[in-house]
């Protein structure tokens, strides 16, 4: 029994512990950015674009060098054709950054003193870290789709609280894509990314997120402004987001598949060869 009282004083210690913690949190100087984020400012139908102010596909104007503009042409062509191009989405791989920050899914952002975590949606549900407490960049680490993210917090207003997060991502993986239309990064993955978020001086729900590109295939940087509206709803509805759930496009190697109603595979193109069966024993017969 006394060992019982002894686990429940520990509990009771624990809990009271994280509650004073939390209490000295809530104070400290963070901005309130909680709430249900979903992107507004897309003006054209479809698909959302990279810079939502401005028409989709070549409308978007990218700063791309020679050599990948001709990479997004011929990925053009191929989509005109019938096929994906340069996109990777409909197969469920991972945008990563900078396209995942278009929140394809309402967005969730949790300010810790050390982390900022964001919840959105990049092919399945993903969290996002944004190392703030000035760490530095590792020697090594892993690449990813998403990189990795190291912040800083600003207060620009001087009102005494932060209200503006600086941040910088590399490490990334690829292939890696910009929207749907297909706009390339370049094969090196050695972009650097630079995002500064802020609310909006008129409208606590308003975020704003200037997003820089530095990358080798572009001529220049390219700085796009997404924005997110928060639902005035402090209980608004999240609903889960997975891809891969009704998909019905196959990738085998190189070439892209569909999955009829009846379960089996059906060609994307006209004349497309079948998949390569050599593993598969009695493969012809069983197609007899």
């Amino acid at each position: 029994m006394r060992h019982l009282h002894l686990v429940a004083a520990a509990i009771i210690s624990a809990i009271l512990a994280g509650s004073f913690a939390a209490r000295a949190f809530d104070d400290a100087p963070y901005p309130d950015w909680k709430g249900h984020w979903s992107r507004t400012g897309q003006k054209f139908p479809g698909q959302p674009s990279y810079d939502g102010s401005k028409p989709p596909g070549r409308g978007q104007q990218a700063p791309l060098t020679a050599e990948y503009q001709a990479v997004y042409d011929a990925n053009e062509a191929d989509q005109r054709s019938g096929g994906f191009g340069t996109t990777t989405g409909w197969w469920c791989n991972a945008w990563g950054m900078p396209a995942m920050m278009m929140a394809f899914q309402p967005m969730e952002i949790v300010i810790t003193p050390g982390v900022t975590y964001m919840l959105t949606s990049d092919t399945q549900f993903t969290v996002r870290r944004i190392f703030t407490d000035g760490r530095d960049w590792p020697a090594e680490f892993e690449p990813s789709y998403r990189g990795l993210s190291m912040g800083k917090w600003r207060d620009e207003q001087g009102s005494g609280r932060y209200d503006t997060l600086l941040i910088e991502t590399r490490g990334f993986k690829g292939p890696r894509v910009y929207d749907a239309s297909g706009i390339p990064l370049h094969a090196d993955n050695q972009s650097i990314i630079t995002e500064r978020l802020s609310l909006d001086r008129s409208d606590r729900n308003l975020l704003h997120d200037e997003i820089t590109v530095i990358d080798h295939a572009l001529t220049r940087p390219w700085t796009v402004t997404k924005s997110y509206r928060r639902d005035s709803d402090p209980r608004a509805i999240w609903t889960d987001y997975v891809c891969e759930d009704g998909q019905s496009h196959v990738k085998i190697g190189n070439e892209s598949y569909y999955l009829s109603a009846d379960g089996l595979l059906m060609p994307t193109a006209k004349n497309q060869p079948p998949p390569d069966l050599r593993y598969f024993k009695n493969a012809k017969s069983k197609q007899q």
